[in-house]
């Protein structure tokens, strides 16, 4: 399936069952919820689905699942986050094969490769897959920047087609359509950016909340998409506080405590990751009980 790189991608969550396998049947509960809601695309194996404790076969098994729930409505994209380029190109290999319609890619893993090191890596797995790919390009967590002269020496990678912008700096959208036009598409990957960037001209939202709240995340899209601006605002002024559990280290234990509370999530994560506890999750749990019982009413959305 065509990825346009357009509209609300979650990156959704992994659900875990008690004894720590894979819960198929709570996964489907909340990709069906994505589905209603109108979501354009779904990410697997990010930080949010907790890439870095998944076993080779549970990758597998999730592109599989996914790419039969989501039945050619939406595309399926899998998250590569390697420490080698011969184990990045593996995993695409695998991806596609598994029914996965396109790629994003983290820079590599644990080492910290220099620009010349970093752009080669990227190359060789575009060039030895025809999937789409979008890089993550997130300095501020993985420590590695993609500079617009890195994308630069991209560009004669067609495949190569989008990046999940979260710098944290607002005015690389304008950089990027400045220096590369329509050459990339830009999708935002910070929740409490995600409106700014959309105003600015990037192409879509790379979601975390939307795990917990889909219909308001992609209401928030379509209605700026469709220039009712006041009305997005209002949604994302409710949603704020919410975003802001997207911005913690501690973002896949909030994010999963908020899906339980919208019924679409358990908490359970993957050791040596924890449920929140104590003062801590009675915090979270604050937040995500004022954003519950007030949440907005929503147009019709998913007519404009």
């Amino acid at each position: 399936m065509k990825v346009n790189w357009e509209g609300v991608y979650p990156a959704v969550t992994t659900k875990f069952t008690t004894d720590d396998r894979l819960d198929n049947e709570m996964f489907a509960k909340n990709i069906e919820a994505q589905l209603n809601a109108g979501v354009d695309g779904i990410i697997l194996g990010g930080t949010l689905g907790e890439a870095s404790s998944l076993m080779e076969d549970e990758k597998d098994e999730l592109v599989k699942y996914t790419a039969e729930l989501a039945k050619g409505k939406v595309p399926v994209v899998m998250n590569i986050a390697e420490q080698t380029t011969k184990g990045a190109i593996k995993s695409a290999e695998k991806a596609k094969a598994n029914g996965a319609d396109g790629l994003m890619m983290l820079p590599p893993m644990r080492y910290k490769a220099d620009d010349l090191e970093t752009v080669t890596y990227f190359k060789a797995v575009a060039n030895s897959t025809d999937l789409p790919i979008m890089i993550y390009n997130n300095p501020v967590d993985y420590k590695i920047e993609v500079t617009l002269d890195m994308f630069e020496s991209l560009t004669d990678c067609e495949n190569i087609q989008a990046v999940k912008e979260s710098t944290r700096d607002i005015s690389n959208v304008t950089r990027m359509k400045t220096r590369f036009g329509n050459r990339f598409k830009i999708l935002s990957g910070v929740d409490t950016l995600a409106l700014e960037s959309l105003l600015m001209g990037a192409d879509g939202w790379v979601a975390g909340l939307v795990c917990a709240f889909p219909a308001e995340t992609v209401a928030i899209y379509r209605l700026q998409k469709a220039g009712r601006i006041a009305e997005a605002i209002e949604i994302y002024r409710w949603f704020l506080p919410l975003l802001e559990l997207d911005i913690n280290p501690k973002l896949v234990q909030n994010i999963k405590l908020a899906e339980v509370a919208t019924g679409i999530g358990t908490e359970t994560v993957r050791p040596p990751r924890l449920p929140l506890q104590g003062a801590e999750r009675d915090s979270v749990l604050s937040i995500i009980k004022e954003g519950v019982d007030n949440r907005p009413s929503l147009p019709d959305y998913l007519n404009l």
